[in-house]
C-alpha cells in the first residue's frame, strides 16, 4: 500500500469511529459532519476492504478486523502524537546513555550534584582528544566540557563557571616548608594529564598552563586522581582549577596554594553542535549541567 496514495487524516477518523462506534458521535469528536463521517467510513472500507463497523440490535459492533485495529490503532496514533508534541512534554528525560568528553578533574566536580539532580543519568565520560569536534557533529558525543579557542561554524557553547587554578602540594613539601614564591615554583617538576595538549585551532581542549615554568616536559599521567596520588608521596606539584583541588585535597594529604604569579581565570565551557540545539531532550540536559554547575560553585 503506497501511503502517498492515502489521506492519512482518514486514521483520526477511524480513531473515533473505533472508540465510539457511532458515526454521529465520532463526527462531533473529530469535528466532522455526519455525511462527512459516513464518507470517511466508506473511504476507510474500501483501503481496508473489510466493513470495520456494522450495524446490530445495540448499535455498530467491530468486525475482527476493526477489532484489531482498535488495539493497535491508539498505540500508532499516540506514537505520532507524542513525535509531534514532545518539545511541549513537562519532564524531559535523556535516553539510556549520554555521551560526554570532559576531563577527569571535572568530573569529580560535576557528576556529583549532576548525579543527585538526575539519578537517572548513564553518564558515559571520556577523555577530550582530537577529533571531539567530529565527534559532536555526527553524534558520537552529546556533549563536551572544556574550553574552545575559537568555535567554528555550527559548534554552540555557554560558560558554566569561572574558576582559578591552583597548585597542589604535598603537606610537608619543602616548597611550604622554604617559603612559596615564584622562584621555588620555578625549581619544582611538574605533573600533567593527557587532556592538557598542544592547543590547536579549533580543538577543544582543557588547558593546565605551567606558565612560562622551566619544566616543559611535565610528567604525564593518564588520570589527574593517579597524578594526585604520586604528587602526594613526591615533590611534584599539579595544578589544577581550585573546585578540583578541593575534591582532591579532601581525598588525599594535598595542599591546595594559589600560585605565586597571576593566571587568567579559568573559564569552563559546555559546548555542542547546532543539530542539537532545538533538542528539548539535548536542552534539559544542558540546563541539568548548568544546575550542576551551580551547584559545584556554591
Amino acid at each position: 500500500m503506497n501511503l502517498a496514495s492515502i489521506d492519512l487524516n482518514l486514521l483520526v477518523a477511524l480513531e473515533a469511529l473505533l472508540e465510539f462506534r457511532n458515526v454521529t458521535h465520532a463526527g462531533h469528536h473529530v469535528g466532522r459532519s455526519q455525511p462527512g463521517m459516513s464518507r470517511a467510513l466508506a473511504t476507510l472500507r474500501s483501503i481496508f476492504n473489510d466493513e470495520l463497523l456494522v450495524r446490530a440490535s445495540t448499535g455498530y459492533v467491530l468486525t475482527p478486523r476493526g477489532q484489531r485495529l482498535a488495539k493497535t490503532l491508539p498505540v500508532a496514533m499516540n506514537s505520532i502524537r507524542n513525535m509531534m508534541t514532545e518539545g511541549n512534554l513537562p519532564t524531559m528525560e535523556w535516553g539510556p546513555k549520554t555521551v560526554v568528553a570532559m576531563p577527569d578533574h571535572q568530573t569529580l566536580v560535576l557528576l556529583p550534584p549532576l548525579l543527585q539532580r538526575a539519578p537517572h543519568l548513564e553518564i558515559a565520560p571520556h577523555s577530550l582528544f582530537s577529533g571531539l569536534l567530529e565527534g559532536l557533529e555526527q553524534g558520537g558525543f552529546d556533549l563536551a566540557v572544556g574550553k574552545i579557542s575559537s568555535a567554528p561554524p555550527g559548534y554552540l557553547r555557554r560558560s558554566l563557571y569561572t574558576d582559578q587554578l591552583v597548585y597542589l602540594l604535598r603537606h610537608d613539601h619543602p616548597a611550604l616548608v622554604e617559603g612559596w614564591t615564584i622562584e621555588s615554583l620555578k625549581a619544582l617538576r611538574h605533573a600533567g594529564t593527557n587532556s592538557d595538549l598542544p592547543i590547536r585551532e579549533g580543538r577543544i581542549y582543557d588547558e593546565l598552563p605551567f606558565v612560562e615554568l622551566p619544566d616543559r616536559n611535565p610528567t604525564r599521567f593518564s588520570h589527574v586522581l593517579t597524578a594526585a596520588m604520586v604528587a602526594a608521596t613526591s615533590d611534584l606539584a599539579l595544578a589544577v582549577p581550585r573546585r578540583a583541588a578541593a575534591r582532591i585535597s579532601e581525598m588525599l594529604p594535598l595542599t591546595a596554594v594559589d600560585p605565586p604569579m597571576e593566571h587568567k581565570p579559568y573559564e569552563l565551557m559546555l559546548i555542542w553542535h547546532e543539530r542539537c540545539h532545538s533538542d528539548p531532550r539535548h536542552q534539559w540536559l544542558r540546563s541539568e549541567f548548568a544546575a550542576a554547575a551551580v551547584a559545584a560553585a556554591s
